[in-house]
């Protein structure tokens, strides 16, 4: 109890250091950020170490283009900045100083004249920068009497110098003065930063500190960082470039060149360890170059140098180097910053669908809003039927006060029978009319007349608003589908998974430990039931490698059935092989088709699709036009094209019939119909639903039973709106479903054509699709001694558990892949 109690008080303790020290790095980030972008101090550094910096022993090409750079991106602060570098190059003498002040000048003048003529563009700088420092230069030169031509081309030297450094510039400040949202930086990005950091520690040659040298301190433990965040490629990168940059400030050090370049690489080959690994191998790169080429003062101040610069690295905050790898392309930080970037944009535009999913919904809302409130009021109707009637008749009469003022409710009510004649029986006439009314009315026949020329305007307006009313309401319907599938299309966009670089590997080493030549794995989908694997390999020259070896090895690997869903394959060709591999379903569907059309023709106009999804789903689907021939083809076929265009963009089943019959009834004034049968299976769960708009019953054959499917829906296409009724059956291994048009089911001539239909399928004695589709149509055929007095259709799906052509491969020590846990 005790232990229990010790080790929870550690736990706690521990976990309040953790907090601390992210608390630490958090305020560290925050301090950082203020010091160097609020109150401006690292642009006031730079520009006094630019300044500063010289090469060559001569060259001052640093800080006009920085000043340049800064007119752009830190103007507020532009006279600081100024003063910082005036300050840095007085350091080294007067001629530097007045040189770069007058630089300056001539970059803020020429800059300001292009602003006040809307003419600025920062890709004028380079060329601004360049004439500045040759202008100051020469002007100085000629007003100290030192203009000569060695001094013009050194002039030159240092113009094209400050061409150059105003480019890198351009790209390099922005990443240490700008906050980026995007933190990915390309090669030549990461060398302009280096060049530009490199710049800098150039104005800190001839610093001495305890004959310790400043800059040699400070280029180590720049290659010290980015070895232990970029490996020995970025170290050795690094060493490079900075150590020439300081050789062209001070020749004597051009072995620094060499010191650097091969301790960066030995420190970043290091970095898999702690900091101490990436210091050994720092100090051992420097101590094996300066024994070699150094005297024995020379290694000893070395030395020193590197250990002060390996003191610096291991005080450095953690914080410090997390930033740092953010921009290196190929580290963890880089990656996990890229994954943020693309988490935001893919929120941003998941919230984008969804605000449009909200609008289709609200104008969904508005459309069915509309529809109740707009619904015709029977009284209020009446009334002003009857008031148009009698406007051109009672209105006129001499006997209106008699009629209306002293009888109006007989007069009323003999006008609502007369009325209610006409809806049920279209007209009218004298004898139908109240035998009071008939008295005491003197125009009847224009009474007549009239009634029944309102009553067809008034039936015509009464049918025109019933059926904006329900256009409105299909509209409505329709809206609120799509708002569905944008929805579901948002969710889907919003589904992140964790990074898969370690289960690619895995599978990879598992491929090639069996002898094949995998080139390259991308895992898409890890899910389980939603496996998705793309595999490149060399050409198997057809031994079907992807069936027989990946396959099975990857099921194998991660435990559930993976099945080829395509591939490329280069059998006869010396190229590659792509393929695409997926979770298998628990069922396999084998269809058969017969049909025959009218007459023997060669055009039928029954119609049939076979679609299968990505989810898993297959459908089945057959559509009988109005008729026979090309127009029956055309309807047909065309209400199947549009229906798998439905289903295939995810919208739901009843919306996809409904949405197909609203475009029938629409698209021609004719009478035009056509009758849909779509089964629906989900070959994961066996589950079956049937949808019937005017067609004959199915038939499940299950043993020697036979279940017959029906539903009472009406064809597509006859009225705007119909009600579609959804019949859903549990499917079994070995279950054939048979599903017929109109022209195989009314073919008998017997009374019970569904007790005949069932009596036939269950005397098959076959269970193959397509001798059953066969059979059938060959049945019904000789029923009418070889003629065909309509088109006729057979669809025969059979159901069976999912069996992978070939067994496991078992691969010793294969590690089992950890599927990632998907977060939405």
């Amino acid at each position: 109890m005790i232990r229990n109690q010790s080790m929870s008080a550690t736990a706690k303790m521990t976990g309040r250091m953790g907090v601390t020290l992210e608390g630490a790095n958090k305020k560290g980030r925050n301090w950082l950020y203020a010091v160097s972008h609020q109150w401006s101090v690292l642009h006031l550094v730079m520009g006094f170490l630019l300044g500063r910096a010289i090469i060559l022993q001569e060259l001052s090409p640093f800080a006009i283009p920085f000043f340049a750079v800064m007119y752009f991106l830190k103007r507020n602060r532009l006279l600081l900045i100024m003063f910082s570098i005036m300050a840095g190059s007085a350091m080294q003498s007067i001629e530097i100083a007045s040189a770069n002040f007058i630089g300056m000048a001539i970059v803020l003048v020429l800059l300001s004249g292009m602003e006040k003529r809307r003419r600025i563009e920062l890709n004028y700088t380079p060329l601004l920068s360049s004439l500045a420092v040759l202008l100051s230069s020469t002007a100085v030169d000629y007003i100290m009497n030192k203009l000569s031509w060695h001094a013009v081309f050194m002039n030159g030297v240092a113009a094209l110098l400050s061409l150059i450094l105003t480019l890198i510039f351009v790209q390099a400040v922005p990443i240490l003065t700008s906050k980026r949202s995007h933190q990915h930086l390309r090669t030549e990005e990461i060398i302009c930063l280096i060049i530009l950091l490199a710049s800098i520690m150039t104005g800190t040659v001839g610093w001495i500190m305890q004959d310790i040298s400043v800059d040699n301190v400070l280029s180590r433990y720049l290659v010290l960082l980015f070895a232990a965040v970029g490996g020995g490629t970025v170290g050795a990168a690094v060493g490079v470039v900075t150590g020439l940059v300081l050789s062209l400030a001070n020749i004597d050090a051009i072995h620094q060149i060499s010191l650097l370049a091969f301790s960066g690489l030995l420190a970043g080959l290091l970095r898999e360890g702690k900091k101490w690994t990436v210091a050994l191998g720092l100090l051992i790169g420097s101590s094996i170059l300066t024994i070699y080429v150094g005297e024995q003062r020379e290694i000893l101040q070395s030395s020193l140098e590197t250990f002060a610069a390996v003191l610096l690295f291991l005080l450095t905050p953690k914080f410090v180097q997390e930033e740092i790898a953010k921009f290196i392309p190929g580290t963890e930080e880089n990656a996990s910053s890229q994954q943020q970037y693309l988490r935001k944009v893919r929120d941003i535009t998941a919230g984008k669908m969804n605000q449009f999913a909200q609008l289709f919904t609200k104008l969904s809302e508005t459309f069915a809003y509309q529809h109740l409130t707009e619904a015709p009021d029977e009284e209020r109707q009446k009334d002003y039927f009857l008031s148009e009637v009698t406007k051109n008749t009672c209105q006129r009469c001499w006997k209106k006060d008699q009629c209306w003022n002293r009888d109006f409710d007989n007069t009323y009510e003999a006008l609502t029978d007369m009325m209610h004649i006409m809806q049920r029986d279209g007209d009218i006439n004298v004898n139908e009319m109240p035998k009071d009314w008939v008295r005491k009315c003197v125009k009847q026949d224009r009474m007549l007349a009239y009634m029944e020329q309102e009553y067809v305007r008034w039936q015509t307006q009464l049918n025109l608003k019933q059926q904006i009313a329900e256009s409105r309401r299909l509209v409505a319907d329709q809206l609120a589908g799509v708002s569905r599938v944008m929805k579901n299309f948002a969710s889907e966009i919003q589904k992140e998974g964790i990074h898969l670089h370690v289960q690619e590997e895995q599978i990879l080493g598992a491929l090639e430990g069996v002898g094949l030549s995998v080139q390259n794995v991308d895992i898409l989908n890890l899910e389980e039931g939603k496996v998705d694997i793309e595999i490149t390999q060399l050409s198997c020259q057809g031994r079907d490698e992807c069936s027989k070896i990946i396959a099975p090895l990857l099921t194998d690997i991660l435990g559930e059935k993976i099945m080829v869903k395509n591939k490329n394959c280069q059998a006869l060709e010396e190229g590659t092989c792509r393929m695409c591999l997926g979770s298998a379903q628990a069922f396999e569907i084998e269809t058969g088709v017969a049909g025959a059309a009218k007459g023997g023709q060669l055009l039928s106009g029954d119609c049939f699709k076979i679609m299968e999804f990505g989810s898993g789903k297959m459908a089945l689907a057959m559509s009988d036009g109005m008729g026979n021939g090309e127009r029956a083809y055309l309807e047909s076929s065309s209400t199947l094209e549009l229906l798998q265009q439905l289903l295939e963009s995810g919208m739901e089943e009843t919306l996809s019939i409904k949405s197909v019959n609203t475009v029938l009834s629409l698209r021609s004034p004719d009478e035009v119909f056509a009758t849909v049968d779509l089964a629906l299976i989900d070959q994961h769960t066996g589950q079956a639903k049937f949808i019937k708009t005017g067609s004959t019953p199915s038939f499940i054959k299950r043993g020697k039973e036979v279940i017959p499917i029906s539903a009472n829906n009406l064809p597509i296409g006859i009225i705007d709106d119909i009600e579609v009724d959804v019949v859903s059956y549990q499917l079994k291994p070995g279950d054939l479903l048979i599903m017929v048009t109109d022209g195989i089911y009314e073919a008998p001539r017997v009374e019970n054509k569904n007790l005949w239909m069932k009596r036939k399928i269950s005397e098959l004695k076959t269970n193959d699709p397509q001798e059953v589709a066969d059979c059938l149509l060959e049945l019904v055929i000789r029923q009418h001694y070889g003629e065909i007095h309509d088109d006729m259709t057979v669809m025969v799906a059979r159901i069976e558990h999912y069996m992978l052509p070939w067994a496991t491969i078992p691969v010793p020590n294969a590690p089992k892949i950890d599927r990632p846990r998907y977060v939405s």
